[in-house]
């Protein structure tokens, strides 16, 4: 999967569009329909995030995409340049399916979270945000993680409603610098 991205990425630096790939032409394991989010990094700062939160395409080819997303899509950062490819890390975050979280009150839903386990979904009418697990690692607290998630989603930090949906999933990660489960 790594190896998709960064060729996604050159393939992006050369022709301006995403790499094509055909999923029959890579292992079983990189077919199923997943979602990802393919975060990119430069010397340990962000440097785009691009993903989907369910899944609709083939992994390989939802890599592929993300990774050309991420270096040339993100709206808070310029294009990636040729120049700075060597100096990106890509991180690759596989999702699991989501799944509703039932609560009454913020203090239920709080008590449900596993801190560096769950990425969470919150949405109000039109209003969504999502933190991936590893954001855990930057906030550590569970009412720190959701108020900050709410914010993310255009909502006030205290913000509550009995119409809040909130669901969960994990990853399973892939990065430049260290594969393995997150």
């Amino acid at each position: 999967m790594l190896d998709v991205a960064h060729a996604s990425i050159q393939h992006g630096l050369r022709h301006h569009q995403a790499l094509t790939v055909n999923p029959g032409d890579y292992p079983e394991p990189l077919r199923p329909l997943r979602a990802t989010f393919v975060t990119l990094e430069k010397a340990g700062q962000l440097r785009g995030c691009i993903g989907a939160l369910a899944a609709y395409q083939p992994l390989v080819q939802d890599v592929a995409m993300h990774a050309y997303a991420a270096a040339f899509e993100d709206p808070r950062f310029p294009e990636v340049q040729v120049a700075e490819f060597p100096a990106l890390e890509v991180h690759i975050s596989v999702l699991s399916p989501p799944e509703l979280l039932h609560f009454a009150s913020e203090e239920e839903l709080l008590a449900q979270l596993r801190p560096g386990e769950d990425g969470l979904i919150l949405q109000f009418r039109h209003y969504r945000g999502t933190f991936l697990p590893s954001v855990w690692e930057h906030l550590a607290d569970p009412y720190v993680f959701l108020a900050q998630l709410k914010q993310k989603a255009g909502l006030p930090l205290d913000f509550w409603s009995p119409e809040l949906r909130v669901e969960r999933y994990t990853t399973e990660y892939f990065g430049d610098s260290d594969a393995g489960s997150r």
